[in-house]
């Protein structure tokens, strides 16, 4: 919540003409960069296959390359704590991402909000000035 609360009095210092997501991201710490690089990386393609490949590769090694001399043979429990502990780090890593994500969602719907209030105040203002002029130019008219 701090980042949103940061976020929102830059704006107001600012004001609303800058890119909200130029000043979120000038904002944010070099934690919160990495966290969101990591959930980038971790959510890709890209990731996947490179992943997939290294397992296989893996149990390949383990059990047809080296055999009887594997570091890690079949059940591969190594390779399991390996993985369980890079799930334990990269799962809070992520949400943390997806909440400062959400946050600036959030932001940015209350920047619209706001947008759209000053635009149907001017739109009524302009309305007003319109019915002004109408009913100026009927008296004018009745008056010819």
């Amino acid at each position: 919540m701090n980042a949103a609360i940061r976020f929102l009095s830059d704006l107001r210092r600012f004001g609303v003409g800058r890119d909200p997501h130029a000043l979120f991201e000038a904002r944010q710490t070099f934690g919160e960069k990495l966290a969101d690089r990591v959930a980038a990386v971790g959510g890709s393609w890209g990731f996947i296959i490179s992943f997939g490949v290294f397992l296989g590769f893996w149990a390949v090694l383990n059990t047809v390359l080296l055999g009887a001399h594997a570091f890690d043979p079949f059940p591969f429990i190594f390779l399991n704590l390996m993985l369980s502990m890079l799930a334990a780090l990269q799962a809070p890593i992520i949400m943390m991402s997806q909440n400062r994500q959400a946050a600036k969602d959030r932001f940015e719907a209350r920047l619209d909000y706001e947008t759209n209030l000053r635009a149907e105040s001017q739109i009524e203002s302009l309305h007003a000035k319109i019915d002004l002029l109408t009913a100026e130019i009927v008296r004018l008219s009745k008056a010819a």
